[in-house]
């Protein structure tokens, strides 16, 4: 595809989080800094006109492959297929790894709702594993010594792990294969959040967040550093499950007079339109990270001696900060809640973070490993806002309010 001759001009576009939520990243609230909104310019423009011109618009056109083949050669993955949304994607990935009814699978606790959901969709049972101070995420040492435990005394173990990338930062993996291979358990990755985030030091230095476990998932929602509106990717490097997650994508249809579908598929392939608006994000992806360490450094710099736990800064694990989350610490009666409502009063769309997945009600009965651990990051936390054309004038407005709250 030729790409337009005028460069790419920043602009913003409405992308809420979810039905309801008015502070959602990517929502637009009149007068506040947004939390988290998509760099849209001119090359995004060019490709989704290209597309719609062209009259492919939807799931069959030459943006969609073209988009799945550069994706999967950013990541270093062999193959990529392109889905509906990052949801999708990890329901697909679950059924690539035979997850069936009754089998249990041991998730991230502290991740949004939508690591999850895909489990209850296939009738499996959760298990959710609590994170580790350092990284925010799942924490190795209990998923190890719970899996130790079970297959010592003989009981069932789980048909998957899903690891998430939480807020850009990449898990602790080493420990949480060695783990895993130890007994047989595949794993897949929740990238959702973790585009342009890899590990530069350690065995898998080099590679990027997604590409380690048989599957890894990402997400293209209106609020990730890369967005085509809604959106995600499978990757993997086997073949065969690569040609059985773009069967059951396309409703598993297969070559016959008529329709012929030879099992239940589902309609989860991307669009060509929004394949193109993709493609223009990956094209601008380098910018996009580089500003997001533009912001987290500054960031950094501006609250370091404030009574908060800045985001984790892990040697060897390269994070996005696809989100900017601190932690605050409680004093006088004052802490999370009070910081939201006085940013709020200063025009600053700040978000608290998830509640774990354990203390939400569809999941209540859910065994969980620890606990503590994603409570606190719950309680104590909030993102700050980080969306890659922050303006510094934006970001200075931000860490004032932050200043005169503890002030």
């Amino acid at each position: 595809m030729t790409p337009p001759m005028t460069p790419p001009m920043t602009g913003r576009l409405e992308a809420g989080g979810g039905a309801g939520e008015t502070h959602a990243p990517g929502a637009r609230v009149a007068g506040m800094i947004p939390l988290a909104v998509p760099n849209i310019g001119a090359l995004e423009r060019h490709y989704v006109v290209e597309a719609v011109e062209s009259g492919y618009v939807s799931s069959v056109g030459p943006f969609v492959a073209e988009f799945e083949d550069r994706f999967a050669h950013r990541v270093g993955a062999r193959h990529a297929v392109a889905c509906a949304t990052g949801t999708a994607a990890i329901h697909i990935g679950l059924v690539l790894l035979g997850v069936e009814r009754g089998d249990e699978v041991f998730c991230s606790d502290f991740t949004f709702v939508g690591s999850v959901n895909p489990i209850a969709y296939l009738g499996a049972r959760p298990v959710f594993v609590d994170s580790e101070t350092r990284t925010w995420n799942l924490d190795p040492a209990l998923l190890a010594a719970e899996l130790d435990r079970r297959a010592s005394a003989g009981e069932p173990l789980p048909t998957v792990v899903e690891v998430v990338h939480v807020l850009g930062q990449p898990a602790d993996l080493e420990p949480i294969v060695d783990a895993c291979e130890r007994h047989g358990i595949a794993i897949l990755e929740d990238a959702a959040e973790s585009l342009g985030a890899g590990w530069s030091a350690g065995r898998y230095s080099g590679k990027h967040t997604g590409t380690v476990g048989r599957v890894g998932c990402f997400s293209f929602n209106g609020n990730k550093i890369a967005t085509t509106g809604g959106g995600g990717m499978i990757v993997t490097d086997d073949d065969e499950l690569a040609a059985r997650a773009r069967h059951l994508t396309t409703q598993a249809k297969v070559p016959d007079v008529g329709y012929l579908h030879d099992e239940v598929g589902y309609n989860y392939r991307l669009t060509n339109i929004a394949a193109g608006l993709g493609l223009a994000q990956l094209e601008r992806l380098d910018d996009f990270v580089a500003a997001k360490h533009r912001i987290a450094a500054r960031y950094d710099e501006a609250l370091r001696g404030l009574p908060l736990n800045l985001p984790p800064r892990v040697t060897g694990l390269d994070a996005t900060y696809w989100l900017y989350s601190v932690l605050v610490e409680e004093a006088d009666g004052r802490g999370r809640d009070e910081l939201l409502a006085h940013l709020e009063h200063h025009g600053v769309g700040a978000r608290a973070l998830w509640r774990p997945l354990h203390a939400q009600p569809p999941f209540a009965d859910a065994p969980v490993l620890g606990g503590r651990v994603g409570d606190d990051l719950f309680r104590r936390g909030l993102s700050l806002p980080c969306a890659t054309d922050l303006t510094d004038r934006d970001q200075s407005r931000v860490i004032d309010a932050m200043h005169s709250f503890f002030a």
